[in-house]
């Protein structure tokens, strides 16, 4: 489905420079003045799954050409229940947590929760893209932090639990208000909890453990 020519590569966010979970091919920050001018951020949690980008009439893992994939296949007969009722240049962004990674879940509400939500080359505000969630019944990542930039609030996202009761892989910060995808890198900024990689072999080479949600 869809024109790969107007497929878009969900961009890489960079490392806080506290976070401890960076390798060698990541992007660490050398200074934080950009995060701190921010009037109002979000802090939610970083989840353990695949980055999944869903437009209305066709789906992606974060490289535009992801083959298939048995963790995958759950997410067709979703997105059709609600690929109609967004606008065509709309794309929702979030979490594919159908199957266990690093971090085994156990009490999910979905087994994809947004992050994100574009409107052609705009990232919609953060109280915009829980609004469309509301509208199209998906769920959102959870809200650890909301209010000005304060560093040690900001840094007391790390409780080492998830909200799901697994481990927590870490938090991400993100401008509250619009923002533009050229400036992706500038907005947002993650920290990710130290080996967070606790296996030499991929995820997707490995036994498909799917996750549970919290009804079991």
């Amino acid at each position: 489905m869809g024109n790969s020519n107007n497929l878009v590569k969900y961009p890489r966010t960079p490392h806080v420079p506290w976070s401890p979970g960076n390798t060698a091919d990541d992007i660490v920050l050398d200074s934080i003045r950009h995060l701190e001018s921010l009037v109002d951020v979000v802090v939610t949690e970083k989840l353990d799954g695949e980055n999944t980008t869903l437009y209305r009439d066709h789906m992606h893992a974060r490289s535009v050409d992801s083959r298939a994939h048995p963790s995958r296949d759950w997410l067709k007969p979703f997105h059709a229940g609600f690929r109609h009722d967004f606008p065509p240049n709309f794309r929702i962004c979030g979490e594919n947590l159908y199957t266990r990674h690093s971090v085994y879940y156990d009490s999910l509400p979905s087994y994809f929760l947004v992050f994100a939500v574009f409107e052609h080359e705009t990232c919609l505000s953060w109280d915009e893209t829980a609004e469309w969630c509301k509208l199209l019944g998906l769920e959102h990542v959870p809200v650890l932090y909301r209010g000005p930039w304060n560093e040690a609030k900001i840094k007391s996202c790390w409780r080492g639990t998830s909200a799901f009761g697994a481990e927590q892989e870490g938090y991400v910060i993100r401008n509250a208000s619009r923002f533009q995808f050229g400036d992706f890198g500038r907005n947002l900024a993650k920290f990710v909890r130290a080996s967070h990689v606790t296996s030499e072999e991929h995820w997707m080479a490995q036994a498909l453990v799917p996750n549970r949600l919290s009804g079991g």
